[in-house]
């Protein structure tokens, strides 16, 4: 009982504490405005049409998106692996084996409760169980987006477009706790997150993510491919 208990504490993900961002309402017949309204709409018109379409999807409540894919690349440095085993403590949010590549799929699906939509990322890994990864994405905080990865430990997002792709920047790292919305000081960062999602032009995009300490260096790469369902 105590491994469930604290399984469940790490799959908990509580609503926003700060105010959903004021967002255009989303449906089917317009799709959902959402990122589209944080990057703006000079922003958006240069994206490819295939990244604007997979930005834009409304899901409803039953309705699941999924990408499937490659992992093409993994490195870790050894910093990054220490960091990357700690952090197993709330649901491993960062890829455990240095080098794995192989089959891996993107499940994503729509909560109101969560204030945003969820994100389910399943890596195979040579020899070992796929290992899983989930998070929230949530339309609210000092940016108007955050990632929550689970125990209270959440991350702000700045979004922007650079050279036609989407990129996604952490500003900054908190956790909520009792009610409570706490920056995390400069000294606990694990570093810089970026992730980018970029179109190939061929019904493919690439997902790139990069943690990068500003006295380390790099400490987690990963790069994939997946595509249109």
């Amino acid at each position: 009982m105590p491994a469930l208990e604290e399984r469940n504490l790490v799959d908990a993900q509580p609503p926003c504490d700060l105010a959903p961002v004021a967002l255009p309402v989303t449906s089917p017949e317009i799709g959902d405005l959402r990122f589209r309204t944080l990057v703006g709409e000079a922003a958006w018109a240069q994206l490819p049409e295939a990244v604007r379409r997979r930005f834009s999807k409304c899901l409803g409540p039953e309705e699941t998106l999924i990408y499937q894919g490659r992992v093409v690349a993994t490195e870790l440095s050894r910093l990054g692996r220490v960091l990357a085993f700690l952090a197993r403590a709330i649901g491993s949010p960062l890829p455990l084996t240095n080098g794995a590549t192989g089959p891996a799929l993107v499940v994503v699906t729509e909560d109101a409760r969560l204030g945003g939509q969820s994100w389910l990322r399943i890596y195979t890994r040579p020899g070992r169980f796929p290992q899983a990864i989930h998070s929230a994405k949530r339309f609210c905080g000092p940016t108007g987006l955050e990632e929550y990865v689970g125990c209270g430990i959440g991350m702000a997002l700045r979004i922007s477009v650079e050279e036609g792709a989407l990129v996604f920047r952490s500003a900054g790292y908190f956790l909520a706790l009792a009610g409570r919305r706490l920056p995390l000081p400069r000294l606990l960062h694990p570093g810089h997150m970026q992730v980018e999602h970029r179109d190939r032009g061929d019904g493919t995009f690439a997902f790139s993510l990069a943690l990068i300490h500003p006295l380390f260096g790099c400490l987690v790469y990963q790069l994939a491919v997946f595509h249109d369902a």
